[in-house]
């Protein structure tokens, strides 16, 4: 069999290869991948069961192990490292040169690494490893103590880069194991931006610790930033960018830039003030790079400058940076003096967090910054009870409205039909608002719908709404026909009547609804998402009923 293998190895038939390798042992595998040619051997392991190549690659040597590890596609080697354990795939990593390890460990195995004080392996591990990916590794470790000893172990700039991706139970838990000393070094790694946020999320007692290790400027600074609104550009901006004046040379720019980049967030653009610190324009790196080496600054600079003021909104801020692709934006004072910066990755941080608000206010519940499976029970019930009271007493008008309607839902043979459809006259009615709300939403936070667009909005939505309602109560009145069979019951085209045309006022006045309140609500000033699907379910239920109780008296009222 394994001469048999082999043969086909050769003629580069790998998926009948793998299909007779698929019945061997793990032992016998192991045997034929030695003897596999380096050029087949990648292709052939990637056409074998998943499960089967990964008991045969614990038996192999280091070398082939490699040789089958560099060949395997990222998707090929995940499913064949998920069928390892955490032991077996530290004995692996344990054995691999340094550029494979990154690909095959995660989070459990250096833990695991980490447990077992395999610094030979862990240092240049971590070493090569992204900040954001560490961050969720620093999650995974319970014990405060191995906590500490893994930052201590990491590189001081990466650690600094980690320590800001960090959620920020894990930052206190790190930050009350550090030392001054240590605590300093982070602190003096950090830009102003990641400080001041560090110092908003922290308790008091944190807090203290943090900036008894700053310096008086810093300091300064932080107290300067925290005094802007919350949701203002100004409370996300920092300082560190680089400034230059108009006068200066490109060579003298450069200069600038090679003795001040290292402590600056980004060094891409570059901003053009006077004197005065009055933003004047702006040059890029690459305006720099292609201009002569003695033109002046102010001869290459863009005096067309898109700015944002201090107390302007932080999404409206984020919103223009995703809009014209800018890495980072200037931020000024009322007299058009620069003051700080907001960079692109601050951007997305604000319009994740914009976003996440939105979602919950859509479905009735109060944003809450701590992510859902660090929440405790108590706040996520005090997050939810508001929205729910105020829901269930908006809901007592649809009860008014049936006991109101009682004569009519109890008429003799038609009551029973007509009670049985109500949930779905409330059902369609509240989808089709929440369809044209999210919608109309969706174009406000992208700022494709204003509340001018009022008219052009409704507009759009009756057509919509006349041709959706159509559809929907020719639809239920197949339904009413063919399932519920009232043609089997005196009256019962009239019933149908009943059913669809409400069906059809519904989804009507719906659509509106859905499509006009969350214009009025950024009109007043309010948040659209508030008025999303449960306020809207709740009016159209509301709507709903009353217009089903009227078209049934109009219509049956007489019999």
């Amino acid at each position: 069999m394994e001469k048999e293998l082999l043969d086909l190895l050769t003629i580069e038939n790998y998926e009948e290869a793998a299909a007779i390798a698929n019945k061997l042992t793990p032992e016998e595998l192991s045997k034929v991948l030695k003897e596999t040619d380096e050029k087949h051997l990648a292709a052939f392991s990637a056409a074998i069961d998943s499960d089967l190549l990964a008991e045969a690659l614990v038996i192999l040597d280091a070398s082939v192990q490699e040789k089958i590890i560099v060949g395997l596609h990222d998707d090929e080697l995940e499913k064949v490292m998920d069928e390892l354990s955490v032991d077996e795939t530290v004995e692996l990593i344990e054995d691999l040169p340094q550029e494979i390890v990154h690909r095959l460990a995660e989070s459990e195995e250096i833990v695991k690494l980490l447990q077992e004080r395999n610094f030979s392996v862990l240092k240049p591990l971590l070493a090569s490893m992204n900040a954001t990916d560490l961050a969720e590794v620093f999650e995974s470790i319970e014990n405060d103590a191995e906590l500490l000893l893994m930052f201590r172990i990491m590189p001081k700039d990466l650690a600094a880069e980690t320590f800001v991706e960090m959620d920020s139970d894990v930052k206190e838990r790190l930050i009350a194991k550090l030392n001054d000393r240590e605590l300093k070094a982070v602190m003096d790694e950090l830009f102003l931006d990641d400080t001041v946020d560090l110092v908003e999320e922290m308790p008091a007692s944190v807090v203290k610790r943090v900036l008894a290790q700053s310096d008086r400027e810093t300091r300064a600074y932080i107290n300067e930033i925290l005094k802007y609104p919350k949701d203002s550009a100004g409370s996300i901006m920092t300082i560190e960018f680089v400034a230059l004046h108009p006068s200066m040379t490109v060579d003298d720019a450069f200069e600038r830039i090679r003795k001040t980049a290292i402590d600056k967030e980004t060094i891409y653009t570059c901003y053009v003030t006077d004197a005065a610190k009055k933003l004047l324009g702006l040059v890029t790196a690459k305006d720099l790079m292609l201009a002569k080496k003695d033109a002046t600054i102010e001869e290459i600079m863009n005096e067309n400058v898109i700015y944002a003021f201090t107390e302007e909104d932080k999404e409206d801020v984020a919103r223009k940076i995703t809009d014209y692709g800018f890495l980072a934006l200037p931020i000024v004072d009322r007299e058009l003096r620069l003051v700080g910066i907001v960079t692109v990755d601050d951007a997305i941080d604000v319009l994740q967090e914009e976003n996440t608000e939105d979602i919950a206010k859509m479905a009735a519940v109060t944003p809450t910054d701590k992510p859902y499976l660090k929440t405790n029970i108590w706040r996520i019930c005090l997050n939810r009870l508001p929205w729910l009271l105020l829901l269930l007493l908006s809901s007592t008008f649809t009860g008014l409205i049936i006991s109101g309607n009682e004569a009519t839902l109890n008429m003799p043979v038609y009551g029973i039909i007509l009670t049985a459809c109500m949930p779905m006259l409330m059902g369609t009615g509240g989808n089709a608002g929440s369809q044209a709300s999210a919608m109309v939403i969706r174009g406000i936070a992208l700022k494709e719908v204003e509340f001018s667009d009022l008219g052009k909005v409704v507009w759009k939505e009756i057509r919509v709404s006349l041709l959706l309602g159509a559809i929907l109560s020719v639809a239920c009145f197949v339904k009413l026909l063919a399932i519920d069979k009232l043609y089997a019951v005196e009256n019962g085209m009239l019933v149908a009547l009943v059913i669809c045309l409400s069906m059809f006022a519904t989804v009507l006045l719906a659509k509106l609804i859905g499509a006009m309140l969350p214009l009025l609500a950024k009109k007043c000033r309010l948040d659209p998402a508030v008025v999303a699907s449960p306020f809207i379910t709740t009016i159209v239920d509301v709507l709903s009923l009353t217009i089903y109780c009227a078209v049934a008296v109009a219509l049956l009222g007489t019999l």
